[in-house]
């Protein structure tokens, strides 16, 4: 089975009824739990309340009675719902994808545990499924979308398949100043997003001497400001990490995985002190092994063998950037494959440089702040979204718990129980 004609085989007619069911369920007391908050504390046999969607108190024992739903977790752990950062969701037509597809995969993401997830450049499909969940029509985890703008009008990509296994970040920079986009075109490009209901303007960064990038991202950050769009940069080198942040934007997606942090402190200070937050990303250069065992890539197609540093230097530039205090480093894929392969795809990669606890943190509270979503999102406090997952097993012991979802939480409705 190819991964762009997987169904989700367990959404059924049974789901379907969970999810009618569910949706009158705004109030709701989890009791007999370890509870991760999200900010480091771990209460055993504790509880969660959550009335009208949101949090409404997390403590040790038991508490009063409620006129909602009761579940015992039986000892299972509680902790906020995961969040992928920087995923890709369309695969193939967007067109038959929204009325084949969708409903299965966003289903998937529940399953798997992902209560939020921030497409980074998918079609306008994506904003209808978005409304059909936001309208009880499907279900599906929150979902927050970029529009693509371009720097410059240097083509990217340039070989077959997969635009990273060519990336000029890697190999071949240009050496000459890349063509300019016109001012007003870019502006326009922020209205379009704008106007079409997007949440984030997506931009990639390969900084050429004496090129227009940084001025374009600039501008694009300022006008972005204008209508509540906040700017996303892609970034895999230290070369254009640096550049980046010259221009502010909001996130840095992708750990810088080209160049060798250890030995360049004053931009190990830069990156850190522009106070940015940044996306994981590291699985993309990990092979993900398919059924009968051959390694790929995100495309789906071999593995390219010559990209397999970035598999090492991901991670190690990624907690020296941590150790030196990144504001917050969170969860993200940048892949297509299913949520639940995706997760065990980075959890191999972060596991190389992050402890168990390490790791909850990135896939929840420093996920919510890399998706700028901090104040709502990735903490079990009150008076934020209920988006809960439980988990069989104990997730600050061995990172590989956090696959054993057993019920899945979002705004207080129980939208998927195992």
């Amino acid at each position: 089975m190819t991964r762009t004609t997987r169904t989700c085989l367990s959404f059924s007619v049974a789901a379907a009824l969970l999810w009618s069911a569910a949706a009158a369920a705004q109030d709701l007391v989890i009791t007999n739990a370890r509870v991760l908050d999200g900010n480091g504390a771990v209460i055993e046999q504790g509880h969660v309340v959550v009335s009208d969607g949101r949090i409404a108190s997390v403590g040790a024992g038991s508490p009063a009675a409620s006129n909602g739903r009761t579940i015992d977790a039986g000892g299972k752990t509680v902790m906020p719902g995961f969040i992928d950062a920087h995923r890709h969701i369309i695969e193939g037509d967007g067109d038959e994808w929204l009325e084949n597809r969708a409903a299965a995969q966003m289903q998937e993401f529940l399953e798997a545990g992902f209560t939020t997830v921030l497409s980074a450049i998918d079609g306008p499909q994506l904003l209808e499924a978005r409304r059909r969940i936001d309208a009880g029509e499907m279900p599906g985890p929150r979902i927050f979308a970029a529009a693509f703008l371009p720097l410059s009008a240097l083509p990217l990509g340039g070989g077959a398949g997969d635009p990273a296994r060519t990336d000029p970040s890697r190999s071949n920079r240009p050496t000459e100043p890349a063509p300019a986009v016109p001012r007003d075109a870019t502006i326009r490009g922020v209205q379009n997003a704008a106007d079409a209901g997007y949440d984030y303007i997506k931009t990639l960064m390969i900084a050429t001497p004496n090129g227009p990038e940084v001025d374009t991202l600039r501008l694009i950050v300022e006008e972005g400001a204008k209508h509540g769009l906040p700017v996303i940069t892609h970034a895999v080198s230290i070369v254009d990490t640096l550049a980046a942040i010259e221009a502010g934007p909001a996130t840095l997606v992708h750990t810088p995985h080209i160049g060798r942090l250890e030995e360049n402190p004053d931009a190990v200070q830069k990156i850190v002190g522009a106070g940015i937050p940044m996306t994981s990303t590291l699985a993309v250069f990990l092979p993900h092994f398919g059924p009968d065992n051959e390694p790929l890539f995100r495309d789906g197609q071999p593995f390219p063998w010559d990209t397999i540093s970035s598999a090492g230097q991901g991670p190690v530039n990624a907690r020296i950037l941590w150790e030196a205090g990144l504001v917050a480093y969170g969860y993200g894929t940048d892949t297509s494959w299913p949520p639940k392969e995706s997760l065990a795809d980075e959890l191999r990669a972060l596991r190389l440089t992050f402890s168990p606890q390490d790791v909850v943190t990135i896939l929840t509270k420093h996920a919510a702040a890399a998706a700028l979503k901090g104040d709502e999102l990735g903490t079990l406090e009150p008076g934020k979204l209920a988006d809960i997952v439980l988990i069989d097993g104990n997730p600050l012991e061995s990172s590989a718990d956090l696959l054993n979802v057993v019920m899945t939480i979002k705004g207080g409705e129980v939208v998927y129980e195992q």
